[in-house]
């Protein structure tokens, strides 16, 4: 006999849909769970694009406000209170069994409204709210705004019935809070290895313009400090002072000034840079690449794009991280944690070994099928729901 359906109240206190990280794991997760019995409704901001056959809410419209790269906001707060107030009118008609609140704003927002709904709270934790502000400039460290952020997060996570971590090292830097280890679980990111697989690289090759005669580096993301672009692009003008032919292919936004860096460094006549990527086509994009990269600078935080990157085939440059071992184990190459210079001497390796580059790509997509599938993290993710069902 089946199992009668689940009510889920998604929170996203973000621009959802903006072809990014966070984006895409709040996506995938949704799309995994809606076949196992889970009917969903996803209460979001006013900006963000619009899914074909998914259940988006959107709070009223703030014509003043239009941020959609990541990142902390002073706006944030009057948009997380209408983000509540849509949330509770949603959850008037659709009588929700329990509340999934992504990111720290989301479980906040939950941890009044399960009060209100008297229904159980998971929370969808993708690193530390402390560690992601400061190591975004909003906060400075030791500061008495970073202590209060500390103890705020310190009272959301508490107040979470059950936390999944996008990242092991995520569960520890939550136990280590306080959590108790029965309450949360790591839930990694996946992939869909049937949309993310290696592509044909000649027509989107010819499309973007880029050279046949050397090896290109991919990196796929948003470009800010925080996900390494500036590390990426000193590296490519170690790697130009090094006489290595080598084109960089840099995808995302917001482009800010990075094209004016490559100019000052040099390196503009080898990068392309191309904007924002929509999603449904990133899998095309990818596959143009001979060598993917992400200088992400967290020692706890998720870094979804990888498993695209291994998906479609890719032998892929990463910084020495739990967080990065976890996804990749032995499939990649590692470079010394926030070193430029590492980071260079990783890429010119590959760009020079094309078995190595062929033998980590095989290693990558196998990895991907086996362990990084996204249906089996839908399944456990039910599993989970029904379960704090439950004990609700």
């Amino acid at each position: 006999m089946a199992e009668p359906p689940v009510r889920v109240l998604v929170l996203a206190p973000t621009p959802f849909f903006a072809d990014r990280g966070c984006h895409v794991r709040i996506l995938e997760e949704a799309r995994a769970v809606i076949p196992c019995g889970v009917q969903l409704r996803l209460v979001t901001y006013h900006i963000g694009r619009d899914l074909p056959d998914f259940p988006i809410d959107r709070i009223a419209s703030i014509p003043w406000y239009g941020k959609l790269e990541a990142g902390p906001s002073w706006h944030k707060p009057y948009l997380d209170l209408l983000l509540l107030f849509k949330a509770l009118k949603v959850a008037r008609s659709f009588k929700p069994h329990l509340i999934h609140a992504h990111i720290h704003e989301g479980a906040f927002i939950g941890a009044i409204l399960k009060r209100l709904l008297r229904v159980p709270l998971l929370f969808d934790c993708q690193g530390s709210l402390t560690a992601e502000i400061t190591d975004h400039g909003f906060v400075r460290p030791g500061s008495l705004l970073q202590r209060f952020f500390a103890q705020l997060e310190r009272w959301i996570n508490l107040s979470s019935d059950f936390i999944i971590a996008s990242a092991g090292p995520t569960v520890d830097l939550l136990v280590r809070s306080g959590v108790a280890r029965e309450r949360v679980r790591p839930l990694m990111d996946g992939v869909d290895t049937e949309t993310f697989a290696p592509h044909p690289k000649d027509a989107i090759r010819l499309r973007l313009g880029l050279p046949n005669d050397r090896p290109i580096v991919s990196y796929l993301g948003l470009l800010n400090s925080y996900q390494g672009v500036d590390l990426l692009l000193e590296a490519a003008a170690l790697l130009k002072g090094q006489g290595a032919k080598l084109h960089f292919l840099i995808m995302g936004f917001p482009e800010g000034g990075y094209r004016d860096k490559a100019q000052a460094l040099g390196i503009s006549g080898m990068v392309t840079f191309t904007g924002r990527i929509p999603y449904a086509e990133a899998p095309l994009y990818l596959s143009a690449g001979d060598i993917a990269v992400s200088p992400k600078i967290s020692l706890t935080e998720a870094n979804g794009k990888l498993f695209n990157y291994i998906a479609c085939g890719l032998p892929t440059v990463v910084f020495e991280t739990p967080v990065n071992r976890e996804i990749l184990g032995d499939a990649a190459l590692y470079a010394k944690f926030g070193d430029a210079t590492e980071l260079a001497g990783a890429i010119g390796r590959l760009a020079g070994d094309r078995e190595l580059r062929e033998e980590l790509g095989r290693a990558g997509r196998a990895r991907a099928e086996s362990e990084h599938s996204w249906k089996a993290r839908g399944r456990e993710l039910a599993a989970i729901y029904r379960e704090l069902m439950r004990q609700g």
